[in-house]
């Protein structure tokens, strides 16, 4: 039996990098996986690629910044599929800059989706799984919420953040059958970082004892593994997916 049959899951940021490899990976494993994202197009493309190949999915164009959306989509999910196991909030955007250049509106907007638009899902995702007496939530934070990165303020503050909320809500939730964690990936090869100039990505690659750049497969399954019943006792946890990165 696959790991997840049956499942309805909700991943946010699904139309592309680990987010796809998710929806992918999730779908594979015989899940019913609802692609939250701002990307109509893609997002659509790429629905029609899961269904051609025998996968249940969907697609709803969502801005996690916008609790109004997050709500709507969740009734919609209902509507039509009755339950939501699994939440998986990987939605996110940077806008780097350092301390002294950032301005007010590159770290609002980064806020906005990386750690409201994360309160925004699980509040809107929580109703349905505290009447269930059940369901996982699952948040992307990052190897530089636990370290720190230069030029980050903004988008270390959220994945930090990101790690408290999971913290607080495993207490909270816990009683009530839903589990909830975070994973903290490293320098993933995702399309946008194998764009980057070459000398920047050995510099990743470097830093990383395992000598080589984790790829999307490598958040996707540890997502899978915190989504499934191997990691029933597992609560509040941050899962580190870096390749033994350290700072």
């Amino acid at each position: 039996m696959k790991r997840l049959e049956g499942k309805v899951a909700v991943i946010t940021g699904g139309v592309q990098g680990i987010g796809k490899a998710t929806v992918k990976k999730f779908a594979e494993e015989g899940a019913i996986v609802v692609l939250w994202d701002v990307i109509e197009d893609k997002g659509k493309e790429f629905v029609k690629q899961l269904h051609n190949k025998g996968y249940d999915a969907n697609f709803l164009k969502v801005n996690v910044a916008k609790a109004e959306e997050t709500e709507s989509a969740v009734n919609q999910i209902i509507a039509h599929h009755k339950r939501i196991d699994i939440l998986i909030n990987n939605a996110g955007i940077t806008r780097d800059s350092t301390m002294k250049k950032m301005s007010v509106k590159q770290w609002q907007q980064v806020i906005d989706v990386n750690l409201t638009g994360v309160f925004n899902s699980t509040k809107a995702v929580i109703k349905v799984m505290l009447e269930q007496q059940g369901g996982i939530i699952i948040n992307a934070s990052s190897v530089v919420g636990l370290y720190g990165n230069f030029g980050q303020t903004n988008y270390v503050a959220t994945k930090s953040g990101v790690i408290g909320m999971t913290k607080v809500w495993a207490r909270e939730l816990g009683r009530k059958g839903i589990r909830v964690n975070a994973v903290a990936p490293g320098f993933i090869a995702t399309d946008m970082v194998k764009a980057m100039p070459e000398n920047v990505i050995k510099m990743m690659e470097e830093k990383t004892p395992l000598g080589r750049l984790g790829s999307p497969e490598d958040i996707a399954n540890a997502y899978l593994f915190l989504s499934s019943d191997e990691a029933s006792f597992i609560n509040g946890a941050v899962l580190s997916v870096d390749g033994g990165m350290v700072p």
